[in-house]
């Protein structure tokens, strides 16, 4: 047993000495790898992409206009369900939906220009496709409560009902949009540490 112990603590050592980067038996580990785990051009952006994004006008545009969305959104969604439980503000319901939906449409026509500027299309690029999609559901919902609004029908309750129904859907496209900003500040991060590590390197060199 004793004989067996010094012989793995022989292969240890002469391990250790051939490969400096630690006894992992000729594996460099995946930490000092940058981007560990992801595949080239897997990200959401690619580095040309990035560089025209950080110097579009139209993503401080929508950088204002996402915010400003969302307060639209609080304030109407209290003036409908307002409107709804008390039956009291429906004027004032009505106006801020027909606002919030003026406001998601002029967000929906930036962002095709920002999605053209960045991705090379105006629509539908692969890293928001499915933001794309949903964006496009959460419109119909809200020109239907114009619709039923402006042609009369159905009742004001059944009108602030679809509204709702569409500020829903609206909710789970903001929160797709917040995951993919998310994502793509931890890549931009990742980014900037792949590029500081060979400057990292070559200063330890000169040591």
């Amino acid at each position: 047993m004793q004989g067996r112990t010094l012989t793995v603590m022989a292969r240890l050592k002469s391990t250790a000495k051939t490969n400096p980067e630690g006894p992992q038996y000729g594996i460099k580990p995946a930490m000092r790898t940058p981007l560990a785990g992801c595949k080239p051009g897997s990200g959401l952006y690619t580095p040309e992409e990035r560089r025209r994004r950080d110097e579009s006008p139209w993503t401080l545009v929508q950088g204002i206009l996402a915010p400003l969305q969302f307060l639209v959104f609080l304030i109407s969604l209290a003036l409908v369900l307002r409107a709804l439980l008390f039956g009291v503000g429906e004027t004032a319901a009505m106006v801020s939906i027909l606002i919030k939906t003026l406001v998601l449409l002029t967000i929906m026509v930036t962002g095709s220009i920002w999605e053209k500027q960045v991705f090379g299309r105006w629509l539908f690029a692969p890293a928001f496709f499915w933001e794309d999609v949903v964006s496009f559901a959460v419109i119909a919902l809200h020109l239907a409560y114009v619709v039923m609004l402006f042609a009369g029908l159905g009742t004001m309750a059944e009108q602030l009902a679809v509204a709702l129904v569409a500020y829903a859907a609206y909710v789970v496209n903001a929160a797709q949009f917040l995951l993919k900003l998310r994502a793509a500040r931890l890549e931009g991060q990742a980014a900037d540490d792949a590029a500081d590590a060979p400057s990292l390197d070559e200063g330890r060199a000169l040591a």
